[in-house]
């Protein structure tokens, strides 16, 4: 199986700084589309509410003016005196001569109010029309005039106010019909007749097409309250009552009669900006719109010129990061080398590394230990004989066996108690318990061979015997170290350390000893030391166990009861019983 590839530092330094640098720039070109995002967003929508609100001023304008024209003629009493000529006579015939006849009155009395209002360049058509639905007068020939709902009867005598509409014609042709009534008094309950003037859509159109502050896409645009499109679009021919408008600010103007501004799709199922108007008073909604993309695209071309000057940045530094990489790694590669030819022994290698930075030091650091090791290993080589000569004289020692009585004393938790405590607390520490407890065993006969960690092991050698006196003597000292307890603790207070408990385990059994040439102290070892090792942790702290050989040495030991706490076992087969020494009052 193959091992994971190595990286090279300077991999790592030029991976590190790429990361960095992107994450960087994506940082920057986020919050800055996002920023920008938001402020052109703004901007337009500013833009685009004013010209909203700027052009609905401007149509509600040319419809009051067209209103205000009309009533003059709905004012004028020759016009009423007229309508009410025609009254009294309910033949057809009759009103229809009257109508040729009358006609050049009529004529007269339109061209007074062309002079009055200055002209209407874009006057189509003016009509006079009874309260029975009569057509009376018409500019045009009314041959080819079809009935309408301002020819109906019931709708001229309910008719109190006037009116404007955008409408169009069979030929497709958009119109703005006005309507006014015509009262004999402005008392009277009903209207004698209505004055309708037809004119073309010329001003409103110069209104909605002109694009002032709509960019290039900026399209205006007026709606009818049954979402129906009433003037021109930029886009689809013939669109004008042709097209169905379903889109958000027609929604929001019918269901809460409120303006609306923000992002949606228009009626080409394009994203655009717009803002519209609701013009409940005259039953019309203006939008004005403008392509988020167009809108967007200062943003667009500007997350494209970060995008770009990230790149080059981020290539330049990464050049940059492998340049320094490889002035940084290079002396690594080098002490990296020298360590190898030292592991592979050839301790001659020097860095000679002369910077004046970590790694220099490193290298000053790593030469002066090749030198020692070089040193060390000379000496070594010369001491080599001198330990060869004495290594038999080293290794030899005598070995006998014998029945002894061995015995651990040992602390309870020394390590928890020794957890908080200085390296010369803990010291001091052990040092008390040790020598105060390898004191009181010296003095009743005991052989101290070793401490193991927080632990004295000792045998009394006088119990290679069948005589019982040892074996007492061996109980009367456990008993004493248990003694000893208060004085050792005297002691530790005194140099403010914590108090301790201990366990003494004691068993009897066959026992190596090993006679050092070199030493003066011997060494015990062998399956009884181990038991006695292992039985210590069956003793209750501050109290003493013994093995069942020793049991059966001292069981009828005057002043002291036994009372059998476990049954041990060395292995499957081998097993004996471990007893609590108790000494009696």
């Amino acid at each position: 199986m193959r091992g994971p590839i190595p990286v090279n530092i300077d991999k790592k330094l030029v991976a590190l700084v790429m990361a960095v640098s992107l994450i960087g720039i994506g940082i920057t070109t986020f919050l800055s589309f996002h920023y920008a995002n938001i402020i052109i967003e703004e901007r337009a929508m500013d833009q685009l509410t004013s010209q909203s609100s700027v052009r609905a001023d401007s149509i509600r304008n040319v419809f009051s003016s067209k209103v205000q024209q009309i009533q003059v003629i709905a004012t004028d009493p020759m016009i009423r005196n007229l309508i009410n000529e025609f009254a009294p006579v309910e033949d057809e015939s009759a009103i229809a001569s009257m109508i040729s006849e009358k006609r050049i009155h009529f004529l007269i009395e339109i061209q007074a109010f062309e002079a009055t209002i200055g002209g209407l360049n874009d006057l189509e058509n003016v009509e006079i029309v009874s309260k029975d639905g009569e057509r009376l007068f018409s500019l045009l020939s009314t041959k080819n005039n079809k009935k309408n709902f301002l020819t109906d009867p019931i709708f001229i005598r309910g008719l109190k106010e006037s009116f404007a509409e955008i409408t169009h014609s069979t030929d497709d042709k958009r119109h703005l019909i006005l309507a006014t009534p015509i009262f004999d008094d402005p008392r009277d309950p009903e209207a004698i007749g209505v004055a309708i003037v037809t004119a073309n859509t010329q001003s409103i159109d110069q209104i909605l097409l002109n694009r002032f502050g709509l960019g290039e896409s900026g399209e205006s645009y007026l709606a009818n309250m049954d979402r129906v499109l009433v003037s021109e679009s930029r886009f689809i021919e013939n669109a004008a009552f042709n097209q169905k408008l379903n889109t958000v600010p027609i929604e929001y103007c019918l269901t809460s009669e409120q303006n609306y501004g923000g992002l949606y799709s228009d009626y080409r199922g394009i994203l655009v900006l717009g803002a519209s108007e609701c013009m409940s008073d005259l039953d019309l909604i203006l939008l004005v719109e403008m392509d988020y993309n167009e809108v967007f695209e200062p943003v667009l071309n500007l997350r494209e010129k970060i995008i770009l000057i990230g790149i080059i940045i981020t290539a330049a530094v990464g050049a940059l990061a492998f340049f320094l990489s490889k002035l940084i790694s290079k002396p690594l590669i080098q002490l990296r080398n020298a360590a190898n030819m030292v592991a592979g022994g050839n301790f001659d290698v020097r860095t000679n590394i002369a910077t004046h930075d970590e790694i220099g030091q490193l290298s000053k650091s790593f030469d002066q230990m090749a030198e020692k090791i070089q040193d060390s290993l000379l000496k070594i080589k010369e001491r080599e004989d001198v330990i060869k000569q004495q290594k038999d004289i080293l290794l030899q020692f005598s070995q006998y066996s014998s029945n002894y009585c061995v015995c651990f004393v040992d602390i309870v938790g020394s390590t928890k108690l020794t957890a908080k405590l200085s390296d010369f607390q803990t010291t001091k520490f052990y040092s008390v318990f040790l020598n105060s407890a390898a004191t009181v065993i010296s003095q009743n006969n005991g052989v101290v061979v070793k401490n193991i960690g927080d632990a004295l092991l000792f045998y009394f050698p006088k119990t290679d015997s069948e005589d019982t006196a040892p074996f007492e003597e061996v109980l009367n000292c456990c008993m004493k170290v248990l003694e000893a307890r208060e004085k050792i603790n005297g002691a530790l207070r005194n140099e403010y350390l914590p108090e301790i408990s201990y366990r003494v385990s004691a068993t009897y059994g066959p026992v190596r000893v090993a006679i050092i040439a070199t030493s003066s102290i011997d060494d015990i070892f062998g399956a009884t030391v181990n038991a006695c090792s292992k039985i210590n942790s069956l003793a209750k702290p501050n109290m003493l166990v013994i093995g069942e050989s020793l049991y059966e040495k001292v069981k009828k030991v005057n002043g002291y009861s036994f009372e059998k706490i476990s049954q041990y076992a060395i292995d499957a087969g081998n097993e004996f019983a471990v007893y609590q020494v108790i000494k009696k009052p």
